[in-house]
C-alpha cells in the first residue's frame, strides 16, 4: 500500500515539513510496511518559500532591500534545485511592514520586490518563482521595474519616483536598461485572483482601502493604472488593461506581465510543477492533504483543493487531516463534495487555541493513527470479502 501525505501548514503551529513528517511517521506507527511519501504543500501565498525550501532541501538568500516606504530592511528569498529562486513580494513589499497609520498606496512602493528579483538574476537563477499576496502597494509593479533597470518619464521627460502617485504621471516607458537576463528567465506568479488592473474590480476599487486610501486616492489610483496600461500598450505592445489577475498585489500581476513576460498561475498548480506531486502522486491508495483551517476559502485555490483536484484525475481517495474544520458537508457543492472521502479535525474535545497550538503534535499524530488503524481495518475487511 502506499500512501501520499501532502498537506499545508497549521498557521501558527507547525510548518507543512512538519505536519507531514507528523502524519507519515504515524502511519508508519500503525504498519511499517506501508509506503509513505511526503511532499509538503503550499498555495503561493505565506510560507511558499519555507516550504519549498525545506521540502526540496533548498537554501536562503539573505538580502537588504526597501521595503514599501523606502526603508532598508533585512529580507530573504530561497533557491531550490540549483537555479529556481522562490519569491514572496510580502517579505519585500508587503502590507505587514507598514505601520497603520503610514499605510498610503500613493507612496508604497514594489522596489523591494524587484531587488529580490534581481539579486537571484545576478546568482544565476533560470526560473524564478513569485508569490504575491499581501502587498501594502498600488504601483502596478513600477517600483519592481524600476529596481530592474526600467525607466519611467513624465510628459517633460523628468524620471518618475516611486509610488502610486506616479502613475497618472506617466509618458514614456524604457525598457531598454532592463535587467539582461530576464529576456532568458521563466517567470511563474502565484496569482489565484481573476480582478482586471481598472475598474470596479479593479486593483484600486477592491485592494487600496485595506492599504490606505480613501475614497480620492482609489479614484486616482484607477486612473493612474487606466492610463499605465494605456502607455504600457503604446510603448511595449501588450494589453494589460483587461487581463485576468493583472489587478492582484496593486497592479504587480500586470507589471510582471508586461516587463519580464511573467506567466500568471494558480498558486497551487506552480507547487505542484515545482515539487513534482502529479510523478508522486502515481500508484498511490489513498492521498492524505490538509491545512490549518478547513473551510470555505479552502475551495478558492486553497493548497488542499489544489491536490484533491489532480487526485481526482486518477480516481485516488483523498481524506483531509486539519487543525479545525469550519464547515459542514451539506455547506460543499456536490462538485466539490465529490473530491474528499473526508475532512477530519485534531482537535478531540473542547479546548482554548492555545491549548491546540500547544498539543498539536500530540493531537495530530493521535489522530492520524485512529484514522489509518480505521482506513486499514475497512481496506482488509473489503479485500476478504472480494476473495471469499
Amino acid at each position: 500500500m502506499k500512501i501520499l501525505v501532502s498537506t499545508d501548514k497549521y498557521k501558527g503551529s507547525l510548518s507543512a515539513l512538519e505536519v507531514c513528517t507528523i502524519i507519515g511517521n504515524a502511519i508508519r506507527k500503525v504498519d511499517r510496511s506501508i509506503e509513505v511519501v511526503i511532499s509538503p504543500m503550499a498555495d503561493g501565498g505565506e510560507g511558499t518559500v519555507d516550504t519549498l525550501v525545506e521540502s526540496e532541501k533548498g537554501r536562503y538568500v539573505k538580502i537588504r532591500v526597501k521595503d514599501p516606504l523606502g526603508k532598508v530592511i533585512n529580507s530573504r528569498f530561497g533557491i531550490i534545485k540549483k537555479d529556481i529562486a522562490v519569491i514572496e513580494m510580502a517579505l519585500a513589499s508587503g502590507l505587514w511592514l507598514v505601520p497603520d497609520d503610514k499605510r498610503n498606496p500613493m507612496e508604497t512602493t514594489t522596489y523591494g520586490t524587484g531587488e529580490l528579483i534581481r539579486k537571484a538574476l545576478d546568482m544565476g537563477c533560470r526560473k524564478v518563482i513569485i508569490g504575491i499576496g499581501g502587498s501594502a502597494t498600488t504601483d502596478g509593479g513600477m517600483g519592481m521595474a524600476q529596481a530592474l533597470g526600467v525607466r519611467f518619464y513624465d510628459e517633460s521627460g523628468n524620471l518618475l519616483g516611486f509610488g502610486g502617485k506616479q502613475l497618472l504621471k506617466l509618458h514614456k516607458i524604457d525598457i531598454s536598461g532592463i535587467h539582461p537576463r530576464v529576456h532568458s528567465t521563466e517567470f511563474l506568479v502565484a496569482c489565484d485572483v481573476d480582478n482586471p488592473l481598472t475598474g470596479r474590480k479593479g486593483a484600486a476599487y477592491v485592494y487600496s482601502p485595506q492599504k490606505g486610501a480613501t475614497p480620492e486616492m482609489v479614484k486616482e489610483l484607477d486612473r493612474g493604472l487606466l492610463n499605465f496600461a494605456k502607455i504600457i500598450k503604446k510603448d511595449l505592445g501588450k494589453d494589460v488593461k483587461n487581463l485576468k489577475g493583472a489587478g492582484a498585489a496593486g497592479g504587480l500581476g500586470a507589471g510582471l506581465v508586461a516587463f519580464l513576460g511573467a506567466k500568471l498561475m494558480r498558486g497551487t498548480d506552480i507547487i505542484i510543477e515545482t515539487t513534482s506531486l502529479r510523478q508522486k502522486m502515481l500508484g498511490a491508495d489513498l492521498v492524505i492533504t490538509g491545512e490549518g483551517a478547513f473551510d470555505r476559502q479552502t475551495f478558492f485555490g486553497k493548497s488542499a483543493y489544489g491536490v484533491a483536484r489532480l487526485a481526482r484525475e486518477y480516481n485516488i481517495p483523498v481524506i483531509t487531516i486539519n487543525g479545525s474544520v469550519l464547515t459542514e458537508r451539506r455547506d460543499i457543492s456536490s462538485e466539490n463534495l465529490s473530491l474528499f472521502s473526508g475532512n477530519f479535525s485534531i482537535i478531540n474535545r473542547p479546548m482554548s487555541l492555545e491549548e491546540a497550538i500547544k498539543d498539536s503534535r500530540k493531537l495530530l499524530e493521535n489522530t492520524t493513527r485512529e484514522i489509518i488503524t480505521f482506513y486499514l481495518t475497512v481496506a482488509k475487511a473489503a479485500s476478504k470479502r472480494l476473495t471469499s
